[in-house]
């Protein structure tokens, strides 16, 4: 079972043509904890508040058993950052997210378990979040992720079940890293760097025999290396990023060729933190296109489905908190929950007209 765990918390950002009288911005809902909005990211970010397990984390169902899922409570603490919303909740996942039980189960003991991409990301939301990294729930988070630092620069896990890192951890390693007093280390900056592919993109995978360039691995790669001084190794990765855009403006998964809202809303972030404002305004416009307005059933209205074949409860929490990234374009650099307001609005929409 640790091995599925561990599967579950890595897997890991149209509505708003108001024409008529809207509600006022400030105004409360019934139960006094929410406003109003009509910003995209902010109608998202509060609406997947609202789907918490209990107020302050996530869940995965497999063969019909619930799991905490850490990777996608993260995302969602994430998306409220990026978003400025929803401060409240954001709170309490992060709370979750320290709890003895639910940190060891999803970073490992720290000795012979231990897990790199889930270490970084989690470091990431302790920054974003303004909590100590050194001592959230009790671990040391920097120190243990520059333990698993390899000679050749690699971040790898060290499991009995196997090294699962990849590229998407080793972006976020340094990403989190770079937030700190220490910095990334030049070496794990190195190995990103060198993982290019010839056509510029990025590979998910490491050491493969044909290098094959991943949308997802490469918007992620872009912001790691943006951010650590690797400008013409970030500007490479924004032309493949570029190159491979749909005519929709979206982006479609590896070996796929539908736009889909999870792969748009991190290629979205990717280009607009890099100044690809042109294409970066395409790609937020096909993620409007993909949020549930004021004509759908009120309890979506603001999340944004995966893709165009309509919303999906399965899938909901996950595609919206990805295209958040998206639709507010922060880099995750200089990304923070400083300033957002504390509660989970929902979409403005027009009122009925009385006749």
């Amino acid at each position: 079972m640790p091995a599925l765990r561990r599967t579950l918390g890595l897997l890991a950002i149209p509505a708003l043509a108001l024409a008529t009288a809207l509600p006022a911005a400030s105004a409360a809902h019934a139960d006094t904890t929410s406003s109003w909005t009509v910003r995209p990211d902010a109608a998202a970010g509060g609406w997947l508040a609202r789907q918490l397990v209990d107020g302050d984390h996530f869940e995965s169902v497999f063969n019909g058993t619930a799991y905490p899922d850490q990777g996608l409570t993260i995302d969602a603490v994430l998306a409220f950052a990026a978003s400025h919303s929803s401060d409240e909740a954001a709170a309490r996942a992060t709370a979750w997210l320290a709890r003895p039980e639910i940190i060891g189960g999803y970073l490992g003991d720290g000795t012979t378990e231990a897990y790199a991409g889930a270490t970084a990301k989690l470091l990431l939301a302790a920054e974003v979040r303004g909590a100590n990294p050194a001592s959230f729930g009790g671990v040391d988070l920097p120190a243990r992720l520059r333990s698993l630092q390899t000679t050749e620069g690699r971040f790898s896990d060290r499991s009995q079940w196997g090294d699962y890192s990849n590229a998407f951890g080793q972006s976020l390693a340094l990403i989190a890293l770079h937030r700190t007093p220490g910095g990334a280390p030049a070496a794990a900056v190195d190995f990103l760097a060198n993982s290019q592919c010839a056509d510029g993109g990025y590979p998910v995978s490491f050491g493969q025999a044909t290098c094959t360039a991943d949308p997802d691995a490469t918007a992620l790669a872009v912001q790691a290396l943006a951010a650590t001084g690797r400008t013409a190794k970030a500007n490479a990765g924004l032309g493949w990023l570029t190159a491979h855009q749909n005519a929709d403006g979206g982006f479609a998964a590896a070996g796929a060729t539908a736009s889909n809202a999870n792969t748009t809303g991190l290629a979205t972030q990717a280009l607009v933190a890099g100044g690809r404002f042109g294409a970066g305004l395409k790609g937020w416009s096909r993620l409007v296109k993909f949020q549930q307005g004021c004509s759908a059933d009120p309890a979506v209205r603001g999340a944004v489905a995966y893709d165009e074949t309509g919303f999906n409860a399965g899938n909901g929490a996950r595609a919206t908190a990805q295209a958040v990234l998206g639709l507010a374009g922060t880099p995750l650099a200089t990304l923070s929950a400083a300033g957002a307001r504390p509660d989970a609005p929902s979409l403005a929409c027009p009122s009925p007209t009385v006749r």
